[in-house]
């Protein structure tokens, strides 16, 4: 149990003893959300305003708070104070640093890992690439969202399963084999693979708005690709073996891996028994030659099933792919980490579905972020303005190999350090801030070593091992956790022993930004403690509890790291 846990349980029961009779009074959960740290140290380790008991209680706030610190008597809190309707709390210091340290250090790399999650299932469906496209800036969110979500779920003990729900059907590919007929080759694409299919898709686009009969073209191709027509087959899986492989690089240097690969094609023979499902309970009806389900009544537009030549839409194959995932993993939680835009469509899916009778679509979570530029402009395969990742990728690690050079030139491992600090300037970005913020993309502060970055966190975490390389050639004594008693050290373990709560929030919320803002404040706290304070030239015994609190640093820095998918030198 964490302290803030704690002191609100303690102060729920502390009001139930003071005021027995009293009603509407707070319960320890409500509590929680009320305690703070307080700005200056000396007024506390914690504090909690009383103004919100004052209506059940009619009392002043600071009559309140007087009668509480009066009557308080608890071990694990030294002893409360009243000041001007705050109750402050002022921690057993020593007991504190002692248990906090202890804790983190017998987790051996694992603290706040749980098992709530044992024996529940959580669908994860991310990245989902689309087929014939190269892979850019833009689906490094959902990619990296999902994948840190994911660890964070296994970290808490549930079963996960990672979908790579591909773009691979749709008219869109009727047009790449429409353009690959008329201006490609099979050696110009083998030579070119994805790249070339861009190229081919963006002249496509080109060609088509001087003549717009290749839309027919591009959608009678597409027809035959459903209609599973062997040579257009033959040339939809060539194009989609081509896309795999190239995103394998990248999903290789961003450490990403999936469970399945089911993409929109898988689902293609499951749409029927779909529609036949909204036919048999009359939500199907027809609109301009289409077949829909109204959905009027509930303030949205028709959901598409059909178009009018017969044709599936994506949202019949979310329909199916829903149905099947909960058939086939029989899942807890369902979640879509897909960009906000499609906010509208996943309402509609969800609807349709509750429609359908299907009472386990509550546990279909649509997980929505913003989107990415890149030094303010926006991306768009169409145009052919984008960044693709690899290339972004590799530039990360190229231009951290020559900081790295300027300024440790005799570092080992440079080029494997320069990896890892490249790929996690970039997935640091990506996560540091709300996922519903839109993310402008910047080299200056991504690979910044002084501010709230990658950098910054990982040289923290080497900065850490190098105390405790140096530690090692020492023999010291058992700590004096007296030693960590001062304001640095306390501020530092406050955020340490918090850290399993945290984890905690943000698989609630969804949100790995929070584990990314927990790591980088425990970095800030430990430098501070740093320079505050010589770790290792003091007292033997208070240098021992500084070197246990270094380790404790380190080793929640690395796991935050590892949640949000970055990786941690141990040099830099």
């Amino acid at each position: 149990m964490d302290m803030i846990t704690t002191i609100a349980s303690l102060t729920a029961e502390a009001l139930r003893q003071t005021w027995p009779d009293a009603a509407g009074l707070p319960d320890a959960d409500a509590l929680r959300g009320l305690i703070s740290v307080p700005p200056d140290p000396a007024m506390g380790d914690y504090a909690l305003p009383c103004f919100r008991f004052a209506k059940a209680l009619r009392m002043g706030p600071p009559m309140i708070a007087k009668a509480l610190a009066e009557g308080w008597q608890h071990g694990s809190v030294a002893r409360a104070e009243a000041l001007n309707g705050y109750l402050n709390f002022f921690l057993n210091r020593t007991d504190f640093a002692r248990s906090t340290v202890q804790a983190v250090l017998a987790a051996d790399g694992n603290f706040g890992a749980g098992t709530e999650g044992a024996g529940k299932t959580i669908c994860l469906d991310y990245s989902s690439i689309n087929i014939a496209k190269r892979f850019h800036i833009g689906h490094l969110s959902t990619t990296m969202i999902g994948n840190s979500l994911k660890r964070i779920y296994d970290y808490l003990g549930y079963k996960t399963v990672g979908i790579n729900h591909l773009g691979d059907w749709g008219t869109q590919f009727g047009k790449m084999i429409c353009a690959y007929k008329k201006w490609g080759n099979r050696e110009q694409v083998e030579a070119g693979g994805v790249d070339a299919l861009t190229e081919l898709y963006v002249r496509f686009h080109e060609e088509a708005k001087k003549d717009p009969a290749l839309e027919d073209e591009g959608r009678a191709w597409f027809k035959r690709i459903e209609d599973g027509d062997p040579e257009a087959l033959e040339i939809f899986h060539w194009f989609k073996d081509l896309t795999l492989k190239d995103a394998a690089r990248v999903y290789e240097l961003l450490g990403v891996e999936f469970d399945s690969y089911a993409g929109e094609s898988f689902y293609v023979d499951k749409t029927g028994a779909v529609v036949d499902a909204l036919r048999e309970k009359g939500l199907l009806t027809q609109s301009e030659g289409a077949w829909v389900v109204d959905l009027s009544e509930d303030g949205m537009n028709p959901c598409l099933i059909l178009k009018k030549d017969g044709t599936t839409i994506y949202a019949t194959r979310d329909l199916a792919a829903a149905i099947y995932r909960h058939d086939t993993y029989h899942f807890d939680k369902c979640l879509y980490v897909v960009a906000y835009q499609q906010d509208t469509h996943f309402r509609q899916v969800f609807r349709v579905l509750e429609k359908m009778g299907y009472d386990w679509v509550k546990d279909c979570v649509h997980v929505s972020f913003g989107m990415v530029s890149f030094d303010g402009q926006a991306l768009s395969t169409r145009n052919g303005n984008v960044v693709h990742l690899d290339d972004l990728l590799r530039e990360a690690i190229d231009k951290a190999r020559a900081i790295i050079e300027e300024k440790s030139p005799n570092l080992p491992g440079k080029d494997e350090v320069a990896r890892q600090v490249g790929i996690g300037a970039v997935v640091y970005a990506d996560l540091a801030n709300n996922r519903i913020k839109d993310i402008n993309f910047s080299w200056e502060r991504a690979l910044n070593f002084d501010g709230e970055t990658g950098p910054y966190v990982q040289y923290t975490h080497a900065r850490c091992c190098s105390v405790l390389r140096k530690a090692a050639e020492l023999s010291l004594p058992e700590p004096d956790w007296n030693g960590l008693a001062d304001d640095e050290s306390q501020a530092l373990l406050r955020l340490i022993e918090r850290f399993p709560d945290v984890i905690r929030e943000a698989a609630a919320k969804y949100e790995p930004s929070m584990i990314t803002r927990a790591v980088t404040d425990i970095a800030q706290a430990y430098n501070h403690f740093y320079y505050e304070h010589r770790v290792l030239d003091d007292d033997p015994a208070v240098a021992a509890a500084r070197v246990a609190l270094t380790q404790a640093a380190r080793d929640v820095i690395r796991r935050g790291l590892w949640l949000i998918g970055i990786e941690a030198p141990e040099r830099m």
